[in-house]
């Protein structure tokens, strides 16, 4: 097949797809508030990714020749980059809902954080069209954060804003194709 540039451009739908056209949702635990965190997330996390995941496969040998069948699915954890404002308040929240989970001096769960629907919440991210409209949407099944990244302050960062990461693990995503979102 020859290079053929319309070809090629026929192919692309809508200029194709943006990364920087995405909302992400993530409502805190009850006992990790207070404050509007949950509002100010969908306007300070500055990046996320849409989710991917694993099928295992398991290998079996047979007369010497590895067989290979289809496994379990697993998920990576998933990473959100939050840009901190001087008020803290999503800073505050995860680091609330960490230390509801352990804390830090008496390795205990905090009274009141003891099944797993306590800590956990779902929450999402949406991919949206140069138009607006909602191209895909992932929802993560049973969140928790598993670590919060360091801040690095420096006397020579002039022109720059605080931000911070944070990995969560959850259960599982679903997906939620154009059209019926």
């Amino acid at each position: 097949m020859a290079f053929n540039i319309n070809e090629f451009r026929s192919q692309m739908q809508g200029d194709g797809a943006r990364p920087n056209l995405f909302e992400v949702t993530l409502p805190f635990p009850a006992f990790s508030l207070p404050g509007n965190a949950s509002t100010k997330m969908s306007f300070m996390c500055r990046s996320a990714q849409l989710p991917g995941s694993t099928v295992n496969s398991i290998a079996v040998n047979y007369f010497g020749r590895e067989l290979k069948f289809a496994g379990n699915r697993t998920f990576a954890d998933w990473s959100v980059t939050i840009i901190n404002d001087e008020d803290f308040v999503i800073r505050n929240a995860f680091e609330r809902w960490m230390n509801g989970l352990n804390s830090h001096n008496l390795n205990l769960r905090s009274a009141g954080v003891i099944t797993p629907s306590n800590y956990t919440v779902d929450g999402e991210v949406r991919q949206y069209g140069k138009a607006g409209n909602i191209l895909k949407k992932y929802r993560f099944i049973g969140l928790f954060p598993t670590d919060i990244s360091t801040i690095d302050v420096d006397w020579g960062s002039n022109d720059a804003i605080e931000e911070f990461t944070v990995n969560l693990t959850y259960q599982w995503w679903e997906s939620v194709e154009a059209g019926v979102v």
